[in-house]
């Protein structure tokens, strides 16, 4: 058992935990009710004609098609973002016969329910088809919904890892919050070239000062086998998350693919599922293991570790789906008693399989609820509180067992106590000022280059800044305003693309600072970016009364983002109309205009599904409004 009992809870993070819960109570409650009604209607098989389940079962072994037959075993449904093209998803391949195997040696079975899309923001980084990236995600909450949506299952196993495969099973998830849940990851691949490197040869390619042949010589190297990327990105802020959300089993995020663990990791988290089901006898469904205490974990999770600004979106959508308002504010709030104790490559050198060395989440957990700082009481897939993710994985006579993790650092370069953080607060905070909100990422940020004023230079289409930086436009204090790149404008793509351009200058002696409705990435770095503006350009945002040579002053410290114009002058400015057309063709993006059209701002999440039980709400208030009326 673990050794250690957690602290009372910080007094900041039970208010802001206490304001999101009397935010959402009434979608909440309405969003519990529809769960209670659908467990009611059955969770499984046991509602489906005779024909209907003759078809559910046609293809099985005979073996599986008698236990199918019986109603008292587990039936579980797989959802897997597979693919054989990109490495975080190629492992999964062999995922689903161990799974397969472990139901059976649990008297049990498991099927295929179906697979997801999962695209890789590292391929299409720059190019169009960067442009469905973040549509994806509500792409894959509706592929895994069709998957579940054949009622054959007791449970579901979620196979993903990366950057919107992840949010987009949360999603899906939760509105099958009736079905108890286990997200299953693959792990990141082994350590390649170092960060340092990688970052520098960059640079120098961005300068013309190496040739494309070595900077895919040092990419290839770094990104060389099967597994995630092991910088600390999206994906692996997604696991980090998951874990402290108690979604996955103890200790499993961070486990190389093709390894004994991993292999003994993803047969007993199928034992746990089945244990986790009604006919398990443990019957644990998502909608009472998810709520805004889950919510506000994951959220410290990402501030302590300066994870993903692109969890300031999904955080957002995946709340959403479970009933819960989340906005920009909780973060800002949370982030100034959030302690920094990660420092993993953008934030730091080091990779995340040092930071798995160093301690990992065992040594973090331990940390978070010695210090108050989640809750520790929520439920988990593995059947107790958060307590027992001190402890980590180990194989003994084949079996796995958990013993308690370090108790101090192995490498405080990496990850370091509560009492001796790398800052005091957390790696993200919310901009706002007359060009809108936004959010900014300031972990990798030095303290030097948090304040930046200086004229504008404006680009309507990233590829556009290649040129001027090329020419020596941007050879001097700059802002780069890059606009018209929100969800409904083009989808919202990431424009980490510019990263070495903006680097470059910064390191020449310039203030340099990037302002944009789209988005950055998980490796968002040492140039301070206000991102995800919100209004977007295209929605009547403020961005696009900006004109070149404006005078901009971007203050992370103070979280401000002001247009220094006269009042007068800007009150009576005329928004820029672009020309989008050219990014609404092409690579499938016409098959988007849907979702263009439908999607919500950035501090909504930026999805298509609108406000869930919130939009119902707003509904029946508009109705009771009529009939007073």
């Amino acid at each position: 058992m673990p050794s250690s009992t957690p602290a009372p809870l910080n007094p900041i993070v039970a208010e802001v935990t206490q304001r999101i819960r009397e935010r959402s109570a009434e979608r909440r409650a309405l969003y519990e009710q529809r769960m209670a009604d659908q467990h009611k209607r059955g969770v499984h098989r046991g509602e489906l004609s005779c024909g209907n389940l003759a078809h559910g079962f046609a293809a099985c072994n005979p073996r599986d098609k008698g236990e199918l037959k019986l109603m008292n075993s587990a039936n579980l449904g797989i959802i897997s973002s597979y693919n054989d093209m990109l490495s975080a998803h190629q492992p999964f391949e062999t995922f689903p016969e161990t799974i397969k195997a472990a139901a059976r040696d649990m008297g049990s079975t498991a099927q295929f329910a179906g697979g997801v899309p999962a695209m890789c923001d590292g391929v299409t980084q720059g190019q169009p088809g960067m442009e469905l990236s973040l549509f994806s995600r509500d792409v894959i909450a509706m592929s895994a919904a069709i998957g579940l949506s054949h009622n054959m299952f007791d449970a579901a196993l979620y196979l993903g890892v990366c950057d919107k495969i992840v949010p987009g099973l949360f999603i899906s998830a939760a509105r099958f919050g009736h079905l108890p849940a286990m997200f299953v990851p693959a792990g990141p691949m082994p350590s390649g070239l170092p960060n340092k490197e990688k970052a520098r040869i960059r640079q120098l390619y961005a300068e013309g000062k190496v040739g494309r042949a070595e900077l895919l010589e040092a990419e290839s190297d770094s990104y060389h086998s099967p597994g995630t990327c092991t910088f600390y990105g999206t994906a692996n802020s997604n696991q980090l998350m998951m874990e402290i959300m108690g979604l996955h089993l103890p200790g499993t995020s961070f486990v190389n693919p093709g390894s004994d663990m991993r292999e003994a990791l993803t047969r007993y988290a199928t034992e746990q599922a089945i244990r986790n089901t009604e006919p398990g006898g443990n019957y644990r469904p998502f909608y009472k293991q998810i709520d805004e205490r889950a919510i506000v974990n994951a959220l410290v999770g990402l501030l302590v570790s300066g994870g993903s600004t692109n969890h300031t979106l999904h955080l957002i959508a995946m709340a959403a789906a479970a009933g819960i308002t989340l906005n920009w504010d909780d973060f800002t709030a949370l982030s100034a008693v959030t302690p920094s104790l990660m420092q993993v490559y953008p934030n730091g050198q080091a990779d995340i399989n040092h930071f798995q060395a160093a301690g990992g989440m065992s040594y973090l957990f331990r940390e978070l609820l010695a210090a108050g700082l989640i809750h520790g009481d929520i439920p988990t897939v593995f059947g107790t509180d958060l307590t027992a993710y001190t402890q980590e994985p180990f194989i003994e006579n084949g079996k796995i067992v958990w013993r308690e993790g370090p108790e101090k650092s192995l490498d405080e370069d990496v990850l370091r106590p509560v009492a001796t953080p790398f800052a005091p607060t957390g790696g993200l905070t919310v901009m706002k000022g007359n060009l809108g909100r936004g959010v900014i990422k300031v972990s990798a940020v030095a303290e030097e280059h948090r304040i930046v004023e200086a004229p504008v230079k404006i680009f309507e289409d990233q590829n556009d800044l290649k040129g001027a930086f090329e020419s020596g436009e941007l050879d001097r204090d700059v802002i780069a305003v890059v606009r018209f790149q929100g969800p409904k404008a083009n989808g919202m793509p990431e424009l980490h693309k510019l990263t070495p351009f903006l680097g470059v200058l910064q390191d020449r002696g310039h203030k340099v600072a990037l302002v944009t409705d789209g988005r950055m990435s998980g490796a968002s770095g040492k140039v301070p970016a206000a991102i995800h503006i919100s209004p977007e350009a295209l929605d009547g945002g403020p961005l696009a009364k900006l004109r070149d040579g404006d005078i901009v002053r971007l203050d992370a410290n103070a979280g401000t983002l002001e247009a220094k114009v006269d009042p007068a002058i800007w009150a009576k400015r005329e928004l820029v109309v672009a020309n989008l057309d050219h990014y609404h063709v092409g690579m499938g993006r016409e098959l988007f205009g849907g979702f263009r059209h439908l999607a919500m701002r950035g501090e909504e999440g930026a999805g298509v599904f609108g406000g869930f039980e919130a939009d119902d709400l707003a509904r029946q208030q508009e109705h009771i409004s009529q009939e007073d009326a």
